[in-house]
């Protein structure tokens, strides 16, 4: 015999001050049942919002410490992140100092991620998104 089942899943919306708000048509992140998902995140101030054209490894601790923003506003954390995504724009030159800071943001407990040169906006060094678990 078969028995429908019904999910009382619905998509919500994330939104915290402690990271940027999207300037564009997006949400900071969603989550559905145990799992979020984060929009793109470029080297931003949490505060006002403006693009910090800095070198790579302060960059990559300024989107990393909003994606820890972000998933703590979700109920998760980055030790629950399963996937990352990151891509940068001068790959040969600014990939060895985003591995150290993704080291220091993540030293243990590694998620899959994958890393893709791509030509990204104008000042833009590097984007990150991320999809992580909410262990509650």
């Amino acid at each position: 015999m078969y028995a429908a089942r019904t999910s009382a899943l619905v998509k919500q919306i994330i939104r915290t001050d402690a990271a940027p708000i999207p300037r564009i048509a997006a949400s900071q992140a969603t989550r559905f049942g145990n799992l979020v998902f984060t929009q793109g995140l470029t080297p931003r101030d949490p505060v006002t919002g403006d693009l910090v054209n800095t070198d790579i490894r302060s960059a990559s601790r300024i989107v990393f410490s909003n994606l820890r923003a972000i998933l703590g506003a979700a109920g998760s954390s980055l030790d629950n992140v399963l996937q990352l995504r990151c891509y940068i724009r001068d790959f040969d030159n600014d990939f060895p100092g985003w591995n150290e800071v993704f080291i220091e943001f993540f030293p243990s407990n590694w998620p899959a991620r994958t890393v893709v040169p791509a030509p990204l906006g104008e000042g833009f060094r590097l984007e990150v998104d991320a999809i992580a678990a909410v262990t509650e």
